[in-house]
């Protein structure tokens, strides 16, 4: 796709959150299976379901927008999916694994907040009102889950890892 106007840079970052959204689908049951701590577990999966959500309302946005709902490959997502995938191979105590799939899920996090952001900003910007109200969606819920994580991180997770060593 050639990007040539705003509007093009947005559907091309929209097709870019759509192709990440769906590889985090693919991962996040590789997570939970991985992790030892029920509190994660109930986090991850509840994410699971409001990622499927996600994907829902983008796929919205792109009806909205009169585009085929299609990925582009995120080279970005790909490579914090397989940092996390290396982590959860290479960390074989369950306690510091779990501190470990934390903070690959908030890398993860931190990327969809980055471009949910600049989306909602973009959508905004071009008046597309309802886009950016399902945008803002999927953004608040972005921030809950990463926000959820460093509760979980700091109320156990952190400590049971380092008690671990």
């Amino acid at each position: 796709m050639s990007v040539k106007t705003m509007e093009d840079l947005f559907v091309a970052t929209l097709k870019d959150i759509y192709y990440a959204e769906k590889q985090i689908l693919k991962a996040l049951p590789g997570m939970v299976s991985k992790s030892d701590n029920a509190e994660l577990k109930k986090a991850l999966e509840t994410h699971k379901a409001e990622t499927e959500g996600q994907v829902e309302r983008l796929e919205q946005v792109f009806k909205l927008l009169d585009v085929p709902a299609r990925g582009k490959k995120c080279d970005a997502i790909e490579g914090i999916i397989d940092e996390a995938k290396e982590h959860m191979g290479d960390i074989k105590n369950e306690r510091v694994l779990d501190a470990g799939i934390i903070s690959s899920a908030q890398a993860v996090e931190h990327y969809e907040i980055c471009r949910y952001g600049t989306l909602v900003e973009w959508a905004n910007d071009l008046g597309y009102t309802d886009a950016a109200k399902l945008l803002k969606q999927n953004l608040d819920e972005e921030h809950h889950a990463d926000e959820l994580l460093t509760e979980i991180a700091r109320g156990s997770v952190n400590r049971d890892a380092e008690a671990a060593a």
